[in-house]
């Protein structure tokens, strides 16, 4: 035992940057296999994106954004995630606080089922709703039906498919900062006579403040993009319940290749401004932080 505590406290580990060990063969080989990977999978997709889309011209290209079905699909996706966003915004600044503030049992369990939307697929998710929310035969049918309410193949029926398929995004990122962050600064704001509300938007806001815009981005970008969930609960109806990401899918079906690309390069360069956006907030939160 004496000689494995006296190992341990020998041991110390690399400088941070410091160069591992393993021989240059290898190294060129998992820099090699990284390349490859991000050749093949992002950048050559990227690139067929936006080589097909203007592959016609330009003319074709912007022809593509005239059509009344693109600008509804457009209009409808920037719809519904400016709903969902917020909806998850709501709901993941009170999951982080009740996991993060209280203790109490089976927490774990309420941490498990705020991942339950990573591990459902998104078309059984669909179907949950449409098996609840259905005019026909729907759980609520008969309420829906007395009261004129429409959700499946409608607007509220997208939003609540779209929020369900980004709940833990935005409350992913809020726990592990409150949760480094603590209670001390609640707990001294509190004793110096500050309220409940002012506590939290004075103190535990700012301070998961880069968390947040982080998960809201990250949030938007999926609520955007979403094409599972969605397709079964809208029907995807041209002009009403089409959002980008299933119009794009019902042009190349159609074989108008030439307008799905003209959208999907805007789906990606949505993509690529959360990109950015992203790699913003993390410079910003780290610069932040070393102050």
């Amino acid at each position: 035992m004496a000689a494995i505590v006296s190992r341990t406290r020998s041991f110390h580990p690399p400088k941070s940057g410091a160069a591992f060990s393993e021989p240059f063969w290898m190294r060129l080989l998992l820099i090699g296999i990284t390349l490859g990977f991000l050749c093949l999978f992002l950048l050559m997709p990227l690139v067929a994106v936006f080589y097909e889309a203007f592959k016609q011209g330009l003319a074709v290209y912007l022809a593509a954004f005239r059509d009344r079905y693109a600008v509804d699909a457009i209009r409808l996706t920037l719809t519904v995630a400016a709903l969902s966003v917020p909806l998850n915004l709501v709901f993941g600044l009170c999951a982080a606080w009740v996991i993060t503030k209280y203790s109490y049992r089976n927490k774990s369990l309420l941490v498990t089922v705020l991942d339950l939307p990573f591990a459902v697929s998104p078309v059984i998710a669909g179907l949950i709703f449409v098996l609840l929310f259905s005019t026909t035969h729907g759980w609520f049918a008969q309420v829906l039906r007395d009261h004129d309410i429409r959700i499946i193949f409608a607007l509220p029926g997208i939003v609540l498919a779209t929020t369900f398929i980004t709940l833990p995004f935005i409350a992913r990122e809020l726990v592990p900062a409150m949760q480094i962050r603590g209670t001390d600064e609640e707990y001294a704001a509190m004793t110096l006579g500050a309220g409940g509300w002012r506590t939290f938007f004075t103190v535990t806001l700012p301070g998961v403040k880069w968390a947040l815009f982080y998960g809201i981005i990250l949030c938007n970008a999926r609520a955007m993009g979403e094409f599972g969930a969605v397709a079964v609960v809208s029907g995807n109806i041209k002009g009403k319940t089409s959002t980008m990401p299933l119009y794009i899918e019902t042009l190349y079906m159609e074989y108008n290749s030439s307008a799905a690309f003209a959208l999907a390069s805007l789906l990606t360069l949505l993509a690529l401004a959360t990109l950015v956006l992203k790699n913003l907030i993390e410079w910003r939160a780290a610069r932040a932080h070393s102050h």
